[in-house]
C-alpha cells in the first residue's frame, strides 16, 4: 500500500481493545520520530515511551479520563526542551562532528551563530519552538503507525503541568506537548470506526499560484 492508502485507513480511534502492539512495531513507530527533520538539527525532544497499566491510569486522570490511554498497549508521550541553552546546543554539535569524524573546529562559525540565534530566545519561545519540532516527530510516528496497521489517536487533552509532573520532565528540563496512545481498534464498541473519513475538498484545500 502507499502511504497514502495508509492515511486513508489510519482516523482518531476512539475506543482500543486493549491488545499488545508486539515491540518492534512500537520501535519502529519510535525511530520515526528519532529520524524526524528539525530545526537546525537540534532534535529538542524526547519520546518517553509508557507500557505500565498504572502509570497509564495515572496519566488517563490528568487526560480528562480518555479510555484510549488505559487501553492502549504503549502511550507515547512527546516532550520538548523547556529551553536552548548553549550547553545543549553545543553538546548537539559536538556529538554531530563526533561521529562524522569532524573536529569541533569544522563547524565551529556554525555553532557560533546558533548558539547566539537559539539563547537571544525567552524560555518561553524556546519551548513553543521546540514544541514545533516534536509535532514533526508525533506527525511521522501517526503516520509509520499507519504504515504497520497499528492504531493511533493523537492527544493534546490533557493537562501540561500535571502530566509533567507525573513523569518528572521538569527535572529533565522537557515539558509535554502531545500524547499518543499505541494499540487496537475494538470495532465492537468504537463510534467512528465505520464512518466515512471526511476532509476539507482537495481543491479548496491546495492552493495553487502559478
Amino acid at each position: 500500500m502507499s502511504l497514502i492508502d495508509d492515511l486513508n485507513w489510519r482516523y482518531a480511534t476512539k475506543k482500543m481493545n486493549g491488545e499488545k502492539v508486539p515491540q518492534e512495531k512500537v520501535d519502529a513507530i519510535v525511530a520515526a520520530a528519532h529520524l524526524a527533520p528539525t530545526s537546525s538539527g537540534l532534535q529538542p525532544f524526547k519520546v518517553i515511551v509508557i507500557s505500565n497499566p498504572e502509570l497509564k491510569e495515572k496519566i488517563k486522570a490528568v487526560a480528562f479520563g480518555q479510555s484510549q490511554i488505559s487501553d492502549s498497549s504503549h502511550l507515547l508521550v512527546f516532550a520538548a526542551w523547556d529551553n536552548y541553552t548553549e550547553e545543549r546546543i553545543r553538546a548537539v554539535y559536538a556529538y554531530a562532528n563526533s561521529e562524522r569524524g569532524l573536529p569541533e573546529s569544522a563547524n565551529a562559525d556554525f555553532v557560533n551563530h546558533m548558539v547566539t540565534h537559539f539563547t537571544a530566545k525567552t524560555a518561553d519561545e524556546s519551548y513553543q519552538h521546540a514544541a514545533k519540532q516534536a509535532y514533526i516527530g508525533f506527525g511521522l510516528s501517526i503516520a509509520q503507525a499507519a504504515e504497520l496497521k497499528v492504531d493511533a489517536t493523537p492527544m493534546e487533552g490533557f493537562d501540561p503541568a500535571a502530566m509533567d509532573e507525573l513523569l518528572g520532565l521538569k527535572e529533565l528540563g522537557l515539558r509535554s506537548t502531545t500524547i499518543l496512545p499505541l494499540g487496537y481498534r475494538d470495532t465492537e464498541n468504537d463510534w467512528l470506526v465505520n464512518l466515512k473519513k471526511v476532509r476539507t475538498p482537495f481543491g479548496e484545500f491546495a492552493i495553487e499560484r502559478n
